[in-house]
């Protein structure tokens, strides 16, 4: 016994009036081993709630992640005990240079306090649609500072977490089931105007991801300078992917316009060309 205690108790790395002992290594790592331990027992509980339930994806990574923070941070105090570090003595002595730090950081920390945020506050979450700056993308995971979401050209986007809380973000997945999208198309003067409607709304129905009859709509909404402007509005669950969705309506439009005779015309410029009163003609 006395032996076990010898090898406990024998001194690995002295710095100042800290020691580190075999036996307080030990304990670290036991620490270590029980707060992953209690973080996969976390993860997989919350697995098997998501199963179980059907609950939403984005809240359960929100719960995990605010749970591991807690946990680490809880770890981390109870390693700096086990080393024999007196933290009263660390808060005063740090006072100081914390205000100096986060007078130089002040904007990691308002992202740091953005992520918390957005765990806490559940607006955002993982598998959401955001556009974001005008760039649609779906959020894959939100971190402490920042978040990383994938965009329609497959590119991972990490945007700092305060661009999210502080910025105008529409969340389209906060949106009903459906929402409604616009295409814009112009036909040649003189046109058969309710015809037009008519193609227009059998052009949108041809598309296998519309159905809903209901729920189409073209509206005249101007005279333009070289067309009579429609505006064609329809209803999506295709969020992410929309524009791939109008580029097939506009083709599906533009086969209809050519199959039944109705113009999409070029912009057109009259240019008049005026001579001087001063110049002579011969």
């Amino acid at each position: 016994m006395h032996y076990v205690n010898e090898i406990l108790e024998f001194e690995l790395i002295h710095i100042g009036e800290y020691t580190l002992h075999v036996f307080s290594l030990l304990v670290i790592t036991l620490i270590i081993v029980i707060t992953k331990s209690i973080l996969w027992l976390l993860r997989k509980a919350l697995s098997r709630k998501s199963n179980i339930l059907s609950t939403d994806q984005g809240s359960l990574f929100a719960l995990y992640q605010i749970g591991s923070y807690i946990i680490w941070i809880i770890a981390i105090i109870l390693v700096l005990e086990a080393i024999g570090v007196n933290l009263n003595k660390v808060w005063l002595g740090s006072a100081a240079l914390m205000v100096g730090i986060g007078l130089g950081l002040q904007q990691t920390f308002n992202d740091i306090i953005s992520g918390i945020i957005l765990l806490f506050e559940g607006s955002t979450k993982v598998g959401d649609v955001l556009e974001v700056d005008g760039d649609v993308l779906v959020i894959e995971s939100i971190g402490f500072r920042t978040s990383k979401g994938m965009n329609r050209d497959e590119i991972v986007m990490i945007i700092p977490n305060s661009q999210i809380t502080t910025n105008k973000v529409i969340n389209w997945s906060h949106q009903n089931k459906k929402t409604r999208f616009k295409i814009n198309v112009g036909v040649a003067y003189g046109s058969d105007l309710d015809f037009v409607e008519e193609i227009i709304k059998e052009s949108i129905l041809s598309h296998p991801e519309i159905k809903e009859t209901d729920f189409i709509e073209a509206r005249f909404v101007d005279f333009g300078s070289s067309s009579l402007d429609f505006q064609v509005l329809f209803f999506s669950k295709n969020i992410f992917r929309i524009e791939k969705l109008k580029s097939e309506i506009r083709k599906i439009i533009n086969k209809k316009f050519n199959e039944n005779n109705i113009s999409i015309p070029f912009q057109q410029i009259d240019l008049h060309v005026k001579t001087p009163l001063n110049v002579k003609r011969n």
